[in-house]
């Protein structure tokens, strides 16, 4: 890190000890009991399954409430990060692709067979892939993120922590919301809701809304922009209470998304531009990666469609509560886009994506004052997924490739081969060739999970947690390959004289070269008579925290916790056999010409993180801070090499750091919030990850995409303009410290975030309300990732960020 941020990161550093150590004096001050409780609205923390106020919780989580992602206008999951530090969130090549990480943790790309390490749960019902989590959000209650492994609590992927969304149940009385907005890029957005009882038993909720915008990035070979939004959403509730003691909800959603995503610059142009520019191609001045222009030859294509049914029991019986959650879900996406990202037609990649998913949740769970309180639970999972892509050759490949040849004084050397070998002219890489793959997963897991608090005494409390989980996957992968040239051995093939190529003196120096073009060779498919199509993956994680409450104000909590995620299969085109199999398949006689070894899937993910925490509330805000050191053995690793992705485990990753959240409230009138975490991420091994020339070990690295020091602050003045109108200033400011952008990169690719989120708003009395509002405002640029393209050496192209969006919105409330 350079000075200015070492000198930011400690300056921040002091003013948030010097504030708790404020916040502790003024707590012990201060004899009254809760006294947040009188001047502090109480937050309640859900997601620990054992409903408690925040500042009681003994874990390590930040809560958003339902005002603060109002008056911050965060639309959708992506834009939470400006207001949680320690999750970063990272759209990516499609509007169904979205990566979440906490602590520096996470994983799940576009590689649909790697769950993310951090799950997300809506109203307690797991989301398995991205493209289930990035809709609108909501009407919303509130979103707590949970740090750390989290599995003695969560059935499915919680290794790295967790994000709860919790919505507002219906109303038995009539309330209702609606809302229309527009900004720039001809954004409109309209939304609303209505909830109302039926009777004393019966109330339900219907919400619903849509956003559109232009895309921001201008197509310069006269196409459609890029980066527009296009979605919609609707979403129904009843709310069943026959007694006191039975509560049933119901709930059913659906949305649909259709966008031209993502924006995507030219970082570093290669020598193989050169070749593009031959042909009349036209690409991106690498020295203004956000001009947001566009040189794809074809509207990308991105469609989502996904929905699901939930019902939530609760029973309250004598001394304890049951709680049964019952989802099933599906998830379908297609996608095309031109993934060469220049004007010619090289190539293109299509395809689909069918998830459907069932889950079931138990719990029987004590209530009322006791000196043991207990949790028992069980949780099932069933998945299918059934996803496939075809990459396109397209008009220009074959020409694209006798320039790079010819640029090599090797011109007509394709020509050549095919003549040897008794072929057409122009059969190698014709427009007709494609590679198509297809994977069908099918997912069962369970876990058995119980939770006991015993309380020592008054004060001390210890916490332990155990479950038991069990994760089975078996797969199916095909693949039709049509490209002619990639499946020739032509070291060792014979031609039609019966002479390897390889020996011909006119062709044998220039077979490094011919290889260097064979970027897909086929696929073998699964089952086969030499690998497994199945992991069978179980493990018991276990939790122990202890809590202590000094005072009425303060509370101190350490803790101890495991975390598991199952085995993740590598279901994209460069899925290929472990090395370990290679004897094995060439004895069998079933290896693939140009065979290529490298791993099918990735082994289970096991995490330890031990915590020091304090909370503290005094009378007009609170100060909470964690001292944490969190391992992932065998990490998750997915890297994109161009034609695919490498999926790898890294032997060890780790992370020491420190986080804490505070707000104060100054006056009546002012209140502000300071948030931070603060890293210090290595791989401690990694042997054998994939590097820009090879294999190579990243063992004691810093990973790429962490932030060493990531902060937030916030500031809102309320006011009053005269009677019955009341109005608000906020401002939010996000800061992440410079850090290499991925993996697979340059060491020049870096990125560092200096965000300023603003809005203001007025509310009458009649329930009408106005709100404008900008997010980005000193319009801030960088890159949210990096990669290299295909078969363009030495290039990379990155994700650059949105820019400065803005709008106004007026609502009426009833």
């Amino acid at each position: 890190m350079n000075n200015k941020s070492q000198i930011f990161k400690y300056s921040i550093l002091s003013l948030a000890v010097f504030g708790v150590l404020g916040s502790t004096a003024n707590a012990a001050e201060e004899e009254t009991v809760k006294k947040q409780d009188e001047d502090m609205e109480r937050i309640i923390v859900t997601a620990s399954k054992r409903p408690k106020g925040l500042q009681e919780s003994p874990v390590a989580v930040t809560v958003v409430s339902s005002k603060a992602i109002e008056q911050a206008k965060v639309m959708d999951i992506d834009d939470l990060q400006t207001l949680v530090p320690t999750l970063r969130v990272t759209p990516l090549q499609r509007s169904t692709n979205t990566n979440f990480a906490i602590r520096g943790f996470g994983n799940g790309t576009n590689n649909t067979g790697i769950e993310p390490s951090v799950g997300v749960f809506i109203d307690g019902v797991y989301r398995s892939r991205a493209a289930a989590q990035i809709g609108d959000l909501p009407r919303l209650q509130q979103i707590e993120v949970l740090s750390g492994p989290q599995s003695t609590l969560f059935g499915k992927n919680a290794s790295a922590g967790v994000i709860s969304v919790t919505t507002q149940e219906p109303s038995y009385y009539e309330h209702g919301k609606i809302e229309a907005g527009i900004g720039n890029y001809n954004q409109q957005v309209m939304k609303g809701y209505y909830t109302n009882g039926i009777n004393d038993n019966w109330a339900f909720s219907v919400s619903g809304g849509f956003n559109t915008r232009d895309g921001y990035t201008e197509s310069v070979s006269g196409l459609g922009d890029v980066n527009d939004k296009d979605r919609w959403n609707v979403r129904g509730q009843a709310l069943f209470e026959p007694t006191e003691d039975v509560k049933l909800r119901l709930i059913a959603d659906y949305s649909e998304i259709e966008e031209a995503c993502c924006t995507v610059e030219n970082s570093i142009n290669g020598p193989t531009t050169a070749a593009v520019r031959a042909l009349g191609g036209m690409d991106l001045d690498e020295t203004n990666s956000f001009a947001y222009k566009s040189t794809l030859n074809s509207d990308p294509i991105n469609n989502v469609k996904d929905g699901g049914v939930s019902l939530q029991l609760d029973v309250d019986f004598e001394g304890y509560s049951f709680t049964s959650i019952s989802a099933i879900r599906n998830n379908e996406s297609d996608f095309m886009n031109d993934v060469d990202y220049t004007t010619l037609d090289i190539l293109t990649e299509g395809g689909y994506t069918d998830i459907d998913t069932i889950t079931q949740e138990f719990r029987l769970t004590s209530t009322g004052e006791r000196t043991l309180e207990w949790m028992f639970g069980a949780y099932i999972f069933h998945e299918e997924v059934t996803t496939g892509d075809t990459l396109y050759y397209g008009n220009d490949i074959r020409n694209y490739f006798d320039v790079l040849m010819a640029a090599g004084g090797a011109s007509g050397l394709l020509a050549g081969v095919e003549g040897v070998y008794g072929l057409d002219p122009g059969t190698f890489f014709s427009n007709t060739s494609a590679v198509s793959s297809d994977f069908e997963q099918e997912n069962d897991a369970y876990s058995l999970f119980a939770s006991f608090d015993y309380h020592i005494n008054d004060q001390f409390t210890a916490i332990f947690g155990v479950s038991y989980t069990n994760d089975q996957k078996e797969l199916t992968i095909s693949q039709n390959n049509t490209d002619v040239f990639s499946s020739l051995d032509l070291a060792t093939e014979p031609t039609l004289f019966g002479v390897p190529i390889g020996s011909i003196p006119t062709l044998a120096p220039a077979v490094p070269t011919l290889q260097s073009l064979q970027f897909l060779p086929p696929m073998l498919g699964l089952p086969n008579g030499v690998e497994e199509n199945k992991t069978d993956d179980s493990k018991t994680t276990w939790s122990l925290r202890l809590a202590y409450e000094i005072n009425d104000n303060i509370n101190v909590f350490a803790t101890a916790a495991t975390g598991f995620k199952a085995s993740s299969w590598n279901l994209s085109r460069y899925s290929s056999p472990f090395a370990s199999d290679q004897a094995a398949l060439a004895t069998a006689g079933i290896e693939e010409p140009n065979q290529v070894y490298g791993g099918r899937y990735a082994s289970p993910e096991e995490a330890m993180v031990y915590e020091i925490g304090i909370k503290t509330q005094f009378e007009n805000g609170s100060f909470n801070a964690t001292l944490f050191d969190q391992t992932i053995e065998g990490f998750q690793s997915s890297i994109f090499i161009g034609t695919g992705y490498v999926l790898a485990n890294a032997g060890k990753q780790s992370t020491k750091g420190f986080e804490f959240d505070s707000n104060y409230n100054l006056t009546d009138d002012w209140s502000f919030t300071l948030a931070g975490t603060f890293l210090d991420p290595v791989y401690d091994s990694f042997e054998g990850a994939s590097g820009l020339d090879g294999p190579i070990d990243l063992s004691g690295e810093q990973p790429a995409g962490i932030h060493e020091v990531s902060i937030s602050a916030g500031v809102v003045y309320d006011f009053e303009v005269f009677n019955g109108a009341n109005g608000y200033v906020r401002a939010d400011y996000l800061y992440e410290s410079d850090v290499k952008v991925a993996e697979n990169t340059p060491e020049s690719l870096t990125r560092e975030v200096n965000t300023v989120n603003a809005s203001t708003g007025l509310a009458f009395d009649n329930g009408v309300s106005v709100q404008v509002w900008v997010r980005n405002l000193t319009n801030d640029e960088y890159l949210l990732s990096a990669f290299p393209p295909p078969i363009q050496a030495g290039s990379f192209n990155g994700y650059p960020n949105q820019p400065r969006t803005f709008g106004a919105n007026i609502s009426y409330q009833f």
